[in-house]
């Protein structure tokens, strides 16, 4: 039977890192970046995903052990990776159809700032006072300045081309004024949007969400997807619906009124054990 090799423990200082041999389908013992040491392959996954990660190519029958090395130990999450300045890699993940995801890196932030000066972006996310400057976005969204927020960013990929935006945090301690009564470390919130107006409507916007859902749940560690679009806003709240979210109620937040809408972990199990 073929065996895969990771890293279980990356001593930072002197960028080593010690493995453990398991076979296929144990789980990873730390969030990070893993390389494939027969043919270079950089994964980020967390801690708790099955290895080998369902994406990897196979290797040859007969080729040996495949050796899985951390090269990147994350301490909650793999978004705090960046911090750490490594930024070429794919996030383990299953599609849903044609959508995926991948961490966003400093390179995609001048596309960013394209995309957030769209109308149909501009109208849902913060409105014409917020548009940003080229200088806002670089500073605001570098990978390893949301980091430190406990922020993760992605962008959703549809068949190799970028279509939209979405981003997860951790709820418990966001600051300014959002969720400040949430106790559980567990929850995270989550917004998205997609870049081209013309592929609104289309049902890819609750794929998008589907794939960042099951990416969330993947790490054992999250109890709950809470989401606060505007009531106003009937084509967010229906693409949520349509990803397995629940209304809860209407809350105040700092962005002003919001439908409070959570998809739990005990939900997301039993829709996915029930298809």
């Amino acid at each position: 039977m073929a065996q895969y090799k990771y890293g279980n423990y990356l001593n930072q200082s002197q960028n080593e890192a010690y493995d453990t041999l398991h076979s296929p389908g144990d789980t990873c013992a730390n969030s990070g970046i893993y390389r494939c040491e027969s043919c270079g392959d950089e994964i980020a996954s967390n801690k708790g995903n099955p290895f080998p990660p369902q994406n990897h190519h196979q290797h040859a029958p007969g080729s040996g052990p495949i050796r899985w090395k951390l090269i990147v130990w994350a301490q909650q999450k793999v978004g705090l990776a960046y911090s750490l300045g490594i930024t070429k890699y794919s996030i383990v993940t299953n599609s849903n159809d044609s959508v995926t995801l991948r961490l966003m890196t400093e390179h995609d932030l001048a596309m960013l700032y394209e995309w957030l000066n769209r109308s149909h972006i501009v109208e849902w996310w913060g409105g014409e006072e917020a548009r940003p400057t080229l200088a806002d976005v670089q500073e605001q969204y570098l990978p390893s300045v949301l980091a430190q927020e406990s922020v993760t960013p992605y962008i959703a990929m549809l068949n190799g081309e970028p279509i939209g935006y979405a981003q997860s945090y951790v709820a418990l301690g966001s600051g300014d004024g959002w969720w400040e009564e949430e106790t559980d470390p567990g929850v995270r919130g989550i917004d998205q949007l997609l870049a081209n107006a013309s592929q609104l409507g289309k049902g890819l916007g609750t794929k998008l969400v589907r794939a960042l859902v099951e990416l969330l749940f993947n790490d054992p560690e999250v109890t709950k997807i809470q989401t606060d679009p505007s009531p106003s806003n009937l084509r967010a709240i229906r693409c949520y619906e349509k990803a397995g979210f629940e209304r809860q109620g209407t809350v105040t937040t700092p962005d002003g009124p919001a439908v409070y809408m959570v998809q739990t972990r005990q939900a997301f199990e039993r829709t996915r054990s029930d298809a």
